[in-house]
């Protein structure tokens, strides 16, 4: 069957209306003066078996009655009846909008409702979008397909909500904004058209210059890492995302369950994604206003030119820590603003007009800067009693019409500054209200034009699958015993598999002889299923230095453990401690923990994430930018530990976190690794089923 694109959905040559209605108050209603009163030129169908005209329009009893051909039905009639109207339509139409609720979101009725809904759409090839939605806007066509008043300007911005509450406030804030649409789409249930296949769609739409999105989860986490991966080489993505804390902890039995929180992944698949991600509503507003008005900044550098020292101040500390810095200027450039201004005003970045400045020396200082190899000016400006602040907007204008730089301000007031910013913004300029926001963004974007032109590295997931075969058997043996985890020397075996080295362990089984120890000193553990915090448990016991004290050891453990199953270890001498381990995420997947390790790995939580497939480049620049960096750079003179290696024991647990979807979690903790040419060694493994 061929592919049902959604060309005809967004841009329909004609559309029906099923519910619609003249009753005040009715969603019905709504819509159908929405599409019949704002503009919309294609042909338009009422479909309600109580009336006969409506809107001084023919109304039709049913869909099937229309004869003629039908690009989008949109469906505002009470739950129950929907499945029915789609079944007896789809021969004709292919494309659906669900305003209707009483679905998933209602209770087990509704989701039962919502999969038959969902099997006529996958039956007969269709689009559905909701249900449970506010329909779609599309300004350029004059059509709102939705039950939001008024139509937006038509613009460059495609809003993606998953609130239709929200998709009207923003629509409403964007007015004062100046900021402007190439659609608004709600996307309510998500049961067919979430956030993947629109991206794609719009990834293709000439009308589009950056997508945002207001999402509260998402539907197929790995589905979404690839799309969005390969959109964010075309055009931005934004995303406020809501959900950053979780109301209950699940029951964790490893070090990595504690460790790695939901908001945690969302923001790690965000970055490999290349998604740009607003913090809050006032950011998704400063990014999407950014993005729309101006062009990606061609490199790093950021003069501020400023008429206040203090807010010039404000400005240098919000660049610590961003990748975007203040450009130095060179000798020649200084000297040249500098016979521009009085003696008193420095030309360090920030440049200093003072406060007493006017419009010429903006224009002074912003036409010699905009001939330079500058990514950005950003004009700061406070509005003191002599301040022309609406003449030194112009001025900012005219340096963005002129020059080759991006062009930003920073007016920081309230009245006095208000019509230059209404007017800044119409001239595509956008304002921030403090520093802060404005370097923000501004390394945002940034961060994203460094994605946009990086090499993708990333190589698609291969299974081995006699690995996982041999894998499988030991696996299945454990599950077969009812235990919860594999034995030591079961998880030393499947590390093994992948590149990962356990220390050596004699076993020690209950009511058999010790076996002869051939170096100490040692320790002794309890390796069990039931036990897996050996330090919580008092379920080890360190630096035995001979026979004699080991066989005290294993009868002072055994009154506590008396049927389990001990081992012994060689003891180790540390160099560092980290952790690895395994997370099974609900909606990305294996998610892959590390960092600091051993017994204060949950007080500190110096960990990374990672999302698997990556290659063995990614896993590297991952590793050196991390918490743990420092190990493999060297500090205070030490010898660096080999990232390498590192980086190949991670994408051996990459491996296997993909190859065998029955371990529920794992971790190595600790992991000991070293600087002086030793190999790294897996000490305690726990792979738990």
């Amino acid at each position: 069957m061929s592919k049902n694109t959604l060309d005809n959905l967004f841009a329909p040559r004609s559309i029906a209306i099923i519910g619609a209605s003249n009753k005040k108050g009715k969603v019905g209603t709504v819509i159908t003066d929405n599409i019949l009163k704002l503009g919309y030129k294609g042909k338009v169908y009422l479909v309600n078996p109580s009336y006969k005209i409506l809107k001084l329009k023919r109304c039709y009893p049913s869909l099937e009655a229309i004869n003629k051909e039908v690009d989008v039905a949109i469906i505002a009639v009470p739950a129950k009846f929907v499945n029915e109207v789609v079944a007896k339509s789809c021969h004709k139409v292919k494309n659906f909008v669900v305003i209707s609720a009483g679905f998933s979101e209602t209770g087990e009725a509704g989701t039962l409702r919502e999969k038959e809904l969902s099997k006529l759409a996958q039956k007969h090839n269709l689009n559905i979008l909701g249900p449970n939605c506010l329909g779609f806007i599309v300004p350029k066509l004059k059509l709102n397909a939705s039950f939001a008043g008024g139509m937006p300007k038509a613009g460059n911005i495609a809003f993606i909500s998953q609130s239709g509450a929200l998709a009207v406030a923003l629509m409403d804030r964007a007015k004062q904004e100046n900021i402007s649409f190439s659609s608004v789409i709600s996307v309510g249930n998500k049961m067919q058209l979430a956030e993947s296949e629109l991206l794609e769609h719009l990834s293709k739409d000439k009308q589009t210059k950056v997508i945002g999105m207001y999402l509260e989860g998402i539907k197929d986490g790995e589905k979404f890492i690839e799309t969005a991966k390969k959109v964010s080489k075309i055009k931005p993505i934004v995303i406020l995302k809501a959900g950053k804390t979780e109301k209950s902890q699940k029951a964790i039995s490893s070090h990595t369950g504690a460790l790695a929180g939901s908001d945690d992944i969302v923001q790690i698949a965000f970055e490999k994604a290349g998604v740009i991600r607003a913090d809050d509503l006032e950011e998704f507003f400063d990014l999407l206003a950014l993005i729309s008005f101006t062009n990606a900044p061609k490199n790093e550098k950021v003069v501020v030119v400023t008429n206040a020292g203090g807010a010039g101040v404000l400005t240098t500390d919000a660049f610590k820590g961003k990748e975007i810095v203040l450009a130095d200027l060179n000798k020649k450039t200084k000297e040249a603003i500098k016979n521009t201004l009085p003696s008193e005003a420095s030309v360090e970045n920030p440049i200093d007009l003072l406060g007493d400045a006017d419009e010429n020396r903006y224009d002074d200082a912003l036409e010699l800067l905009g001939k330079k190899n500058i990514g950005t000016l950003a004009s700061v400006l406070t509005p003191q009693e002599q301040t022309p602040v609406e003449k030194i907007a112009e001025v900012i204008i005219k340096s963005r019409k002129n020059g080759t730089s991006n062009t930003v301000a920073i007016f920081i007031g309230g009245d006095r500054v208000k019509k230059s910013i209404i007017e800044l913004k119409k001239n595509l300029i956008p304002n921030f209200s403090n520093p802060d926001s404005a370097v923000k963004a501004l390394n945002k974007y940034h961060q994203w034009n460094v994605f946009r032109k990086s090499k993708n590295q990333s190589e698609v997931s291969k299974t081995n699958s006699s690995r996982k075969k041999e894998i499988a058997k030991i696996i299945n043996k454990a599950l077969l015993e009812k235990r919860g985890a594999l034995f030591f020397s079961e998880a030393a075996e499947v590390m093994k598999k992948y590149g990962i080295t356990p220390v050596d362990c004699l076993e020690i089984l209950p009511n058999c002889e010790i076996s002869e120890v051939g170096k100490y000193p040692v320790v002794l553990k309890v390796d069990s299923d039931k036990v897996l915090h050996k330090s919580d448990k008092q379920a080890l016991i360190l630096n035995i230095k001979n026979a004699a004290e080991l066989k005290n050891a294993v009868e002072k453990l055994r009154i506590d453990f008396p049927q389990e199953r001990f081992i012994v270890q060689p003891m180790q001498d540390k160099h560092a401690e980290l952790i690895l381990g395994i997370k099974r995420d609900g909606i990305f997947g294996p998610v892959i923990v590390y960092g600091l390790g051993g017994i204060y790995t949950e007080v500190f939580k110096m960990v990374n994430f990672l999302i698997p497939p990556m290659s063995l480049g990614e896993i590297e620049k991952e590793i050196m930018k991390s918490k743990i960096g420092f190990l493999f750079a060297g500090v205070r003179g030490q010898k660096i530990c080999d990232v390498h290696e590192f980086a190949l024991i991670v994408k051996g647990l990459m491996e296997f976190a993909l190859e065998n979807e029955k371990v529920r979690e794992f971790d190595i903790n600790p992991l000991f690794i070293y600087n002086d040419g030793r190999s790294s060694s897996a000490v305690d493994i726990k792979i738990i089923l």
